[in-house]
């Protein structure tokens, strides 16, 4: 098999998922913007769902869109923070079946200049699950607008080095870390 070309972008099918229990599909403006940022960065927008915090529910649709062989990548924002009813990292959880702790760090390290001691209440994780790359972050359009500019699309580029994720999602067009 050909080598391939790490010159070139590989886009990638994203799915989006907001958690909240105040936006709907008219405010969803956080929702808007991961979508926004996939779109200009060259990637597929794939699908989009609204959810409230309810865990079993976002199981059963984090559930469907990792077992679907069209969606790479699934981007959830909101509800990992520490206000009551949040649940967004322990329906997640469960589900991964590599957890990327890097992401979380440092995420929060990059919050931190921002938010000082706040940043400890930043809730973010990040794994694999049959071939889907999972990100959770905080709701916010800094929150989300930080998670996607500085870790996640540098991460979902093919051009990026030493190492990105390209190698590790379904129907990849790259195999390993430095092909």
């Amino acid at each position: 098999m050909p080598k391939p070309d790490l010159s070139r972008f590989y886009p990638l099918n994203i799915a989006v998922l907001t958690v909240s229990d105040t936006r709907t599909s008219a405010n969803d403006s956080s929702g808007d913007l991961l979508c926004d940022l996939v779109r200009e960065a060259g990637h597929q927008f794939f699908a989009r769902a609204l959810l409230v915090n309810n865990k079993y529910a976002l199981r059963a649709l984090l559930s469907h869109w990792i077992a679907s062989s069209n969606i790479q990548v699934i981007l959830i924002n909101g509800g990992t923070g520490y206000a009551a009813g949040n649940c967004t990292i322990e329906a997640l959880a469960p589900l991964l079946d590599t957890p990327v702790p890097g992401f979380g760090e440092l995420f929060r390290q990059l919050s931190f200049a921002e938010l000082g001691s706040a940043a400890l209440q930043s809730g973010a994780v990040a794994g694999l699950a049959n071939g889907t790359l999972l990100f959770a972050m905080p709701g916010s359009g800094g929150a989300c607008t930080l998670a996607m500019q500085q870790l996640i699309l540098p991460q979902l580029n093919g051009q990026t080095g030493p190492c990105n994720f390209l190698a590790h999602v379904k129907n990849s067009p790259t195999k390993s870390c430095g092909v």
